[in-house]
Parts: structure tokens; C-alpha cells; sequence
């Protein structure tokens, strides 16, 4: 019987335990699995398959995994990159205040249908998205052939959608998309950070999580100085105690940034089990702190925390790219400390092997291993910018680009070939967008064209700003400040 796909002759980065690196090999699929990797033997180029690709001058490896991403305002790229930090967040805060009520829902499926475009077109296969309301994400992913976590955010100080309505849709959004499209999407339960969160909120996050015992707890974690002054405000020591105390630091947990984390920190994410999700670009782009500590990753690495690569908000710092994501892991680290933080092999297994055990599925994905679901991108080496062709782990991270992309397989499926996505109309996409972008444009007098991006004179051209989330926000964490500051 024939083999749905066979791969011969090509050079293969299995990211396996051993990281083994075939110069000539071969790899099988049926059924949606891997069934063989090994060196190529003359006459491969002739196995019997449904599809026969011939990988001379090809680079054969896992699928990327982004880690941690919000996709709703991918339309927007380009329309934040000059604005300064508090211009960009006012702005922001707004336009998701109305995505909370449920406005601008064109955009929000044009930036789901760009954002699987362009991801599958860079060779990411699996995604973890939290966003406002992510159903036709979960709709849109799932139609392109990807792979994808998904979950409506949950929060009570950034924002005064009530909070019975927010659990509410949590779990309608569980009920009706986790474990579909063949077990490629799967829901997740999302509160949103540790700064703008009641405990009342986690407690209920707990009680939620309860319910569906299967299911990731993914959460902005230890992002901002405030992050650990917020979770005193609510009855913790710091913000990795109160998630203990309401029974949330554990294996099933996701934490997106871990920027402030401590020696302490990393010592009890690693006893818990839980993941980490690194952001570089964003935070290289929009530095709120010229003193900021860097994410400590080479210490959770060392203490066995699985770190996984992210590019999360890629609107706001123009780049759909997780090859550049690794590049920019390895720069900003060694500026930060000194050279040497990172091998070009650790980096590849961060946007790949260890991404998906972040999430949870590495007995699944991230490696070239019989047995794993057939989650595989082929790039084009055999180009100038790849010669000579030596230390291909330095050229992935280093080198590599979401052009360079050729052949996209998930769960088995050709998904695109020859650069061509084969579930997606790249040309009804980008009209969708333009359209969108146009009506956005009109709707709130943001003047977005080809010369950069300016937002109205005040957010309130917008909407007026939320008014008791971000209040309550506010004056919640200048009080424990104030007790912090002076604790008789």
C-alpha cells in the first residue's frame, strides 16, 4: 500500500532528543503521522505515495509553534509603529473596549483570515491566541488546516463588559470549539493578566478550570513591576502565591512574558510544572523601562521549565515572522547580559519541540519522530542567501524568513506547496482586509495610509475610555503602593 507523503533526499532537523541532523534523509507520513525517518537510500526518490516530494536542496523540520499571539486587530499593522507608549496603549484600550461589546466584528474576521494567511505562509502550524472574541479565529484557523489554541479573555479591571457575560461566553466558546476540526482546535481558559485581575476573578477562573480539567489556563504572568503589587492589592505575597492559593500554578498553566520573575519564581514554576511563553520583539519594541529585566530564560531552561517562543501582538511591532522572533530571543539577551546566552540549537527547539510542550502537545508535535502527528515545513535552501550551507541550526534562527517557506504539512495535510497555500485565496483575503481596513478608517477618523498611521486627536474620537474597569485598576494598585511604600 502506498504512504500518503514521502520526503526523500533532502536535509532533515529532526529536533528529536538527540537533535539529529540527516544531510540526506528520508520521512514518511500516512494517516496523519509520522511512520519513518532515516537516511536516504538509493530508489527512495521511486516509494510508492499519494505524494512524492523531492527534497534535494530542502530543509525539512518541524512546524513552528507561536507560543502565545492576539490576532483580532492584525488589519491594524503598521497603524501603532510611530506612536509613543502611552499613545499606543490609550489607543488600544479603546478600540478593545468596543471589541468587548462586540464592535468592529468585520475586522476582527479579517484579522483572523490575514493572520492564518500569513502565519501558514511563514511556516507556523500551531498558534496560542488569546483574544476578545475569538470564535471565528477558532472558525478561520480551522478551515486554513491549522493548528490552534483559542480563548476569549477574562478580566474585571481592564474593561466593564460584566463579568457573568464574560464567563458566560468562556464557556459557550468551550463547549462549541474545543477538540474540533479533528482535534486541531482546542479551546483555553484565558484570564487575561496578574495586574488587572480580582481575586474574586481568579477564584472563579479556578472554579471554571475545575470544569474542564483538560483544558490550558493561559494568562499574561509577571509581565509588569505592577504585576506583583496587584496580586498583594488582592491577598497574596506576590502574584505567583495568590495563583497557588487559588489552585492555578500548576502543569496546566501558560504564562506569557515572566519578565519580573525572581530566582524564587523560577524555582516554583518548575516545582508546579508550568510553562512560559517568550515575547521578545514586543518587548525590544515597546521597552517601558530603559532599567527592564530581561526574562530570565536561560534560568528557566537550566531549572527544566519549558519556554516556548511567542510573537504576540505582531500589529504592534510589524512583523509576522517567529524565525525573526528566535533571531531577536538571541540578540536582545545578549545585549541584556553578554554574549552566548543561547545556542542556535536551543533556539531552534524554542520555535519548535519546546513550544509545543509549553502547550502541552509535545508527545504530539515539535519533533520529526515516528509516532508524532505530521506537523512539517519544508524551506528552500538552495539559494545564495544559505551558501555555504554550514551550522543549519545558526542559518533556521539566524537567516531563515517566512519567504523562504516552501511546503507546509499539518496533521499530515499539504496545506501549501510551492509556496502556494492550498486553503486559503490569498487574493479574497487581502480584498477582505483593504475593505475592512477602509470602513475602520471612516467609522473612527484613524487616517491609515501608505505614508504610516495616525490615531484620532483624542481616543475618545473613538469611544469614551472604559471608565470603572481601568478605575478601579488604577486606584486599586496606587493604594497598595501607598501600603507598600509605608506599611504601618
Amino acid at each position: 500500500m502506498p504512504v500518503d507523503i514521502a520526503i526523500s533526499d533532502a536535509l532533515v532537523l529532526t529536533v528529536d532528543e538527540r537533535n539529529r541532523l540527516y544531510e540526506r534523509g528520508t520521512v514518511l507520513v500516512d494517516d496523519g503521522r509520522i511512520t519513518e525517518v532515516r537516511k536516504s537510500e538509493d530508489g527512495d526518490g521511486e516509494i510508492e505515495a499519494t505524494h512524492t516530494i523531492d527534497g534535494d536542496g530542502k530543509l525539512v523540520m518541524p512546524g513552528l509553534v507561536n507560543a502565545h499571539t492576539h490576532l483580532e486587530l492584525t488589519p491594524l499593522i503598521g497603524a501603532f509603529s510611530d506612536l509613543d507608549l502611552l499613545e499606543m496603549m490609550g489607543s488600544m484600550t479603546a478600540i478593545y473596549g468596543r471589541l468587548g461589546e462586540g464592535d468592529f466584528d468585520y475586522l476582527v474576521e479579517a484579522g483572523y483570515e490575514l493572520a492564518a494567511l500569513n502565519f501558514l505562509l511563514g511556516g507556523v502550524t500551531t498558534i496560542n491566541s488569546m483574544d476578545v472574541r475569538p470564535s471565528s479565529g477558532a472558525e478561520t484557523f480551522g478551515e486554513a488546516g491549522l493548528r490552534g489554541f483559542f480563548g476569549p479573555t477574562i478580566t474585571d479591571l481592564f474593561w466593564d463588559v460584566p463579568v457573568d457575560e464574560q464567563f458566560d461566553r468562556a464557556r459557550t466558546f468551550i463547549d462549541e470549539y474545543h477538540d474540533t476540526y479533528d482535534g486541531r482546535i482546542r479551546a483555553t481558559i484565558c484570564p487575561h493578566d496578574d495586574w488587572s485581575c480580582t481575586r474574586d476573578l481568579w477564584e472563579r477562573t479556578a472554579d471554571l478550570a475545575a470544569e474542564y480539567p483538560d483544558l490550558l489556563v493561559h494568562t499574561h504572568l509577571l509581565e509588569l513591576e505592577e504585576s506583583n503589587t496587584m496580586a498583594r492589592a488582592n491577598g497574596g505575597e506576590d502574584s505567583l502565591d495568590l495563583l497557588a492559593d487559588v489552585g492555578l500554578l500548576d502543569d496546566r498553566l501558560v504564562a506569557a512574558h515572566f519578565r519580573v520573575a525572581d530566582e524564587a519564581d523560577i524555582e516554583r514554576t518548575a516545582e508546579a510544572d508550568a510553562s512560559v511563553a517568550h515575547c521578545p520583539s514586543v518587548f525590544c519594541y515597546w521597552n517601558p523601562d530603559a532599567e527592564m529585566q530581561w526574562t530570565p530564560v536561560p534560568e528557566l531552561r537550566e531549572a527544566n521549565v519549558d519556554v516556548g517562543l511567542g510573537i504576540d501582538d505582531h500589529y504592534w511591532h510589524d512583523s509576522y515572522s517567529m524565525f525573526g522572533e528566535a533571531r531577536q530571543a538571541r540578540l536582545a539577551a545578549n545585549v541584556k547580559r553578554t554574549t552566548g546566552q543561547f545556542s542556535s540549537m536551543e533556539l531552534v527547539r524554542m520555535l519548535t519541540i519546546d513550544g509545543a510542550r509549553a502547550l502541552g502537545i509535545g508527545d504530539e508535535i515539535g519533533s520529526i519522530e515516528p509516532g508524532k502527528r505530521a506537523d512539517i515545513i519544508l524551506l528552500n535552501v538552495d539559494k545564495p542567501k544559505f551558501t555555504p550551507l554550514t551550522n543549519v541550526p545558526a542559518h533556521v534562527v539566524n537567516n531563515a524568513a517566512p519567504a523562504d517557506v516552501e511546503t507546509v504539512i499539518v496533521d499530515g495535510d499539504i496545506v501549501m506547496q510551492g509556496g502556494a497555500p492550498k486553503t486559503m485565496d490569498s487574493d479574497t483575503v487581502q480584498q477582505r482586509v483593504e475593505e475592512a481596513v477602509e470602513r475602520f478608517a471612516d467609522e473612527t477618523g484613524w487616517e491609515l495610509d501608505i505614508g504610516g498611521g495616525e490615531p484620532p486627536g483624542s481616543v475618545e474620537t473613538i469611544r469614551d475610555l472604559p471608565k470603572r474597569g481601568p478605575a478601579r485598576l488604577l486606584s486599586r494598585l496606587a493604594l497598595q503602593s501607598a501600603r507598600d511604600k509605608f506599611p504601618f
